[in-house]
């Protein structure tokens, strides 16, 4: 089996149970601190990420990369030196970017955000920043020696630390008023890197081949090619990456004052955000961990094949990542579609967000696509046109939120539109500049297939659910629905040929009962 299927099956597996447990912290932190909460933790959590980008600086792709050329030449002295290197430049940015998010915390809440009570979730930031500097690092490190374990397993203990103090942390806290629950959900958040920084770094110091804190100045000094070649990949990477970070953090300011326009309250701005970013969002991207898992791995092993110029091997890869998308994607939508009011029912307890769960799933197959896209042009040292691709996307999207959600007749619905529209220019426009490094074939009849067998298992779920009533408990008809098809949709798939006999006996355990 190769290093990049194996690679990809083990984030697919982290990926799908880092999700589920990320949904439950969701759940728990819905239930735990309500509407108004959860828009205060996502007005934000934008925040959070916009430094968690600067920090990186597009380094752990970067790292990922050059590390598996190195690893292909067996020049580990070069991987130390992009180790070192790497490092001394995220530890500084965390340096400055900790105080500077704790001073300007205060003019972001009151000004920005319009909502002075952000001015806590903000604070609670600022200790993940050094944290993340190191562990992003290292699991740049690992995934570009296409060792994609310590990464799964680094994801899997921060949500379950996440889950495991959530709850304590915000009915501790809640009686002091919401803003401090959504600050110690904050605070959760980062005590979770910091369980994942741990395990990573005595997974590093276990696997090393070599002593890293050995002339860790004299490597740090003499890295400026090093640093050269890094920053081609990182800078346009952290570009692409920061246009979308950008983009998420003015978001929400975007959406306050439009809704503010409009005549929308801002508490009541804050809950309707919630809503759309913090109940449907969530579920919307929870299939995502299957593209998430496919990006990282495609990284490396597109970067391997495209320097020994195996432009059969690249087009073969990108056709595989495709087309498991495709498939996986269209499963995930026609759930969602089908159950969105159940689905919402069940995890919040409430039907509200469902409506936007069904206006945005038939689109969120574009979604789906943006990230292995966006990996393929990276490895094939295109990164600089994905950032452009993310920056034209980014514009667009703020403006369609600003003229919708500014009117009374759109309101929040506008800013649900404006998202979709994002992301699907930004996947068309990342698809068209691959078509022109990297000749493939394009099977229109699969796709024809694929969304005939995506109608037929929905209808038949939509009936299992409405006709099957099994019992009377919501929870059991939910899972009777998604069973039957799942079942339905794998037995088609096959039936049409779309899943191939001899990819089913490569998969790890799966393949054997073939």
């Amino acid at each position: 089996m190769s290093k990049f299927l194996k690679g990809t099956f083990i984030l697919l597996i982290a990926g799908l149970i880092t999700r589920v447990l990320g949904f439950i912290y969701r759940i728990v932190l819905a239930r735990s601190i309500g509407e108004e909460g959860v828009g205060l933790y996502m007005m934000a959590y934008p925040t959070f990420i916009l430094v968690v980008t600067i920090t990186q600086l597009g380094l752990p792709v970067a790292i990922s990369k050059n590390i598996a050329e190195a690893e292909a030449r067996g020049d580990y002295a070069e991987i130390k030196k992009i180790l070192v290197v790497s490092l001394a430049t995220t530890i500084s940015l965390s340096i400055i970017l900790t105080p500077a998010i704790i001073l300007l915390a205060p003019i972001l809440a009151t000004t920005l955000f319009t909502d002075p009570r952000t001015y806590y979730p903000l604070i609670a930031i600022a200790p993940a920043i050094p944290i993340i500097a190191v562990s992003s690092v290292l699991r740049g490190y690992f995934q570009g020696r296409q060792n994609m374990r310590p990464s799964a397993v680094s994801q899997i203990l921060e949500q379950i630390v996440r889950i495991t103090l959530i709850a304590v942390m915000t009915k501790a806290f809640l009686p002091y008023g919401v803003q401090y629950a959504a600050a110690a959900a904050m605070a959760a958040s980062v005590l979770g890197e910091l369980l994942s920084l741990v395990y990573l770094m005595t997974t590093f110091k276990l696997k090393k081949r070599f002593p890293l804190r050995k002339n860790f100045f004299q490597f740090a000094q003499k890295g400026k090619k090093t640093f050269q070649d890094l920053m081609e990949i990182a800078l346009p990477t952290m570009g692409s990456r920061m246009i979308g970070s950008v983009a998420w953090f003015f978001e929400p300011i975007v959406v306050a004052h439009s809704l503010a326009l409009a005549g929308v309250l801002a508490v009541n701005g804050t809950k309707q955000y919630g809503l759309l970013t913090g109940y449907a969002m969530p579920l919307l991207m929870l299939p995502s961990f299957v593209t998430f898992s496919l990006a990282t791995s495609l990284v490396p092993a597109i970067s391997e094949a495209n320097s020994r110029n195996n432009h059969k091997l690249i087009a073969y890869r990108l056709q595989q990542a495709l087309r498991l998308t495709f498939l996986t994607g269209g499963l995930a939508v026609i759930v969602l579609y089908v159950l969105a009011d159940p689905l919402m029912q069940l995890m919040y307890g409430s039907t509200k967000g469902s409506y936007f769960i069904r206006l945005m799933a038939p689109f969120f197959l574009f979604f789906y696509y943006q990230g292995p896209l966006q990996a393929v042009l990276q490895a094939l040292n295109l990164a600089r046109a994905a950032m452009i691709n993310s920056l034209i996307g980014a514009v667009v999207k703020t403006a369609v939120i600003f003229s919708l959600a500014s009117q009374d007749s759109f309101g929040i619905t506008g800013a649900a539109l404006g998202i979709i529209v994002g992301f699907v220019l930004v996947t068309i426009l990342h698809f068209a500049t691959v078509l022109k490094k990297v000749t493939f074939p394009f099977y229109v009849g699969d796709y024809i297939k694929g969304f005939l067998v995506m109608g037929a298992s929905g209808w038949l779920g939509y009936w299992l659910f409405e006709n099957i009533l099994l019992s009377e408990h919501l929870l059991v008809r939910v899972l009777t629905s998604i069973t039957g098809m799942g079942i339905s949709y794998l037995v088609m798939l096959l039936l049409f040929g779309l899943i191939k006999k001899d990819e089913i006996h490569r998969i790890p355990w799966i393949g054997k009962l073939f």
